[in-house]
């Protein structure tokens, strides 16, 4: 049953300080995964009590917004992906009111609030889908999922070719109320996450709804969650191949990228403009190209989406040199800012993916070389920050942690870890709950334990073994969000100035700036840029020239 507050919040984004126009397009925005992040009452899962506990942490950060992962009333089959319930919060997250704390103590620290949204899919457990099995055949609510009668002599078979992104077919048979065999429906995740059919109205008036809902609560913004799967092509063609999942990102599906989704983010964006304080949206859209990631982001659609192509390059100077420039290149002519991302909930931290072999992907199962892929781990944050547009920080990459890579098998939570093909399921290692102190049940993260084994050590990577101490990432994040925020050349902007470089070497310039990149092996000399404003690793100048260290990034201000 949905929760209610005995009086609506007055926290809205008019509190959030400065009202710059356009705060969103030079943007740090911290992600918190909640049952991850703290745990407030000691049960072993994070909360919302124990975010609002640990805000001050993203204040000395200096980050600009906290973008929280759901935290919705649901069955978490999916870790909370599988909604039952959009205006309720899940009783292991705590309730409305500590949702409406959080929201008032992050503007009281000058934070913006952005929540996730998933309107692709719902849980089953949702009651629109449980009263549509009740109901059977028939049923007007099977019109706002995707309900087909299947193929063969006795609908034995799926309507479609259809896989789901967690593996296996993308549709389930129902039963029918007298016990026979019934139609099936779609989910292209799990088969508890059935897929609304955004054809139909009631599902796009509920949304609209659900989005006033949480602007009046004084959100800042939306994270939409497979912001490119909401509308199928017509008809549900098959696709005609197997092993659909290696497409993905490579071409057009009749599932994902389709243009009708277009239609409902300029619709949403109509209701954000009508709120004080500058709302916005961010697509989560994995598309083939940035090209078409631009259309998410047109002046009347949303304001801010993923830059999955950047998160998956290699750390090699032209491959970033060009996924950089096709970056900002597609932005330009839509006049969104151009987002910059390392890591998430659902890719291997890239302290992990840099210690690897390039080409393993973003789910890599081997720990790899630690001190490498911290080294380049570091040099990489320094290159995205000073990077134009906005920054996207997934928790605890500010203390360079690494993926747990060697979990049991009995702990491991990520659903698709269980089915027998799709995604590689090794998400959990992205997910254990990050260490605030250096000892502990665990680490800090609560007094009971943790949802997930803590890997011996974590301490040692802590917030407080880290905070004061010269040249820890920590202290590294922080010196380069608040040089970041004072620099002139810094931030929000359109374009890079290429300079000449030694091979492996990037080195390009912003007004008064000048970023150089070492991604080789070995140290290499260059001319010294001007003054050293941040290097990831120690660099030495010699006059006219500095060496800089293998897979080093240096700041300069000239």
């Amino acid at each position: 049953m949905t929760q209610h507050l005995a009086a609506p919040s007055t926290g809205t984004s008019d509190d959030a300080p400065g009202h710059r126009t356009g705060w969103w397009q030079d943007a740090v925005i911290y992600q918190v995964y909640p049952r991850s992040f703290a745990d407030g009452n000691g049960d072993g899962m994070g909360d919302l009590p124990g975010v609002t506990a640990r805000l001050p942490h993203l204040k000395d950060l200096g980050v600009d917004a906290v973008w929280l992962s759901p935290f919705y009333a649901s069955p978490q089959a999916d870790a909370g992906y599988d909604v039952s319930d959009y205006r309720a919060i899940d009783p292991m997250f705590g309730n409305l009111l500590d949702a409406d704390a959080l929201i008032r103590e992050a503007h009281a620290l000058d934070l913006r609030v952005i929540v996730d949204l998933v309107p692709n899919h719902s849980s089953d457990q949702h009651e629109w889908f449980k009263r549509a099995l009740a109901e059977g055949p028939g049923s007007a609510l099977r019109e706002r999922y995707h309900f087909r009668p299947g193929k063969g002599a006795n609908g034995e078979l799926p309507p479609n070719d259809w896989e789901s992104i967690f593996g296996g077919p993308a549709w389930t048979r129902t039963v029918n109320p007298d016990g026979t065999p019934g139609d099936w429906y779609l989910h292209l995740f799990a088969p508890e996450q059935p897929d609304f059919n955004w054809e139909h109205p009631a599902v796009a008036d509920e949304f609209r709804s659900i989005l006033r809902f949480w602007l009046d609560m004084g959100v800042d913004g939306f994270r939409v969650d497979v912001a490119h799967g909401l509308v199928k092509a017509e008809g549900l063609p098959d696709l005609g191949t197997h092993d659909q999942l290696k497409l993905l990102g490579n071409d057009v599906m009749p599932f994902f990228d389709q243009d009708g989704v277009h239609a409902i983010y300029r619709s949403w964006r109509t209701i954000l403009d009508e709120y004080p304080g500058e709302r916005i949206a961010v697509a989560e859209a994995w598309t083939p190209t940035v090209e078409r990631t631009a259309n998410y982001v047109r002046h009347d659609e949303m304001h801010q989406a993923f830059n999955f192509q950047y998160l998956s390059t290699a750390w090699d100077a032209a491959e970033l040199r060009k996924v950089i420039d096709s970056s900002l290149e597609a932005m330009r002519p839509v006049g969104a800012p151009t987002t910059w991302v390392l890591s998430n909930h659902d890719v291997t931290r890239h302290a992990t993916r840099y210690a690897n072999p390039a080409g393993l992907g973003t789910q890599i199962r081997t720990p790899g070389d630690r001190e490498l892929g911290l080294r380049r781990a570091r040099a990489a944050s320094l290159l995205m920050l000073a990077l134009p547009g906005s920054a996207y920080v997934y928790q605890g990459e500010e203390l360079g942690l690494p993926d747990v890579t060697d979990l049991p098998d009995e702990a491991r939570q990520d659903p698709s870890f269980f089915r027998a093909e799709g995604q590689d399921g090794f998400r959990d290692g992205c997910r254990v709950p990050i260490p605030w102190t250096r000892e502990g049940t665990s680490y800090g993260f609560g007094d009971g334990g943790s949802w997930l084994p803590q890997p011996a050590g974590w301490g040692e990577l802590s917030v407080e073994a880290q905070t004061g101490v010269e040249g820890s990432t920590l202290e590294l994040y922080r010196a380069a969000i608040a040089a970041r925020r004072d620099h002139p050349g810094l931030g929000a902007g359109t374009d890079v100035e290429w300079l000449d470089g030694p091979e492996g070497v990037l080195v390009f310039a912003r007004p008064g700036f000048v970023c150089t990149v070492n991604t080789t092996g070995a140290p290499v000399r260059i001319a010294a840029r001007g003054r050293v404003l941040l290097a990831s690793s120690p660099v030495t100048v010699d006059g006219a020239e500095a060496e800089l260290p293998a897979d080093t990034t240096v700041w300069w201000t000239v």
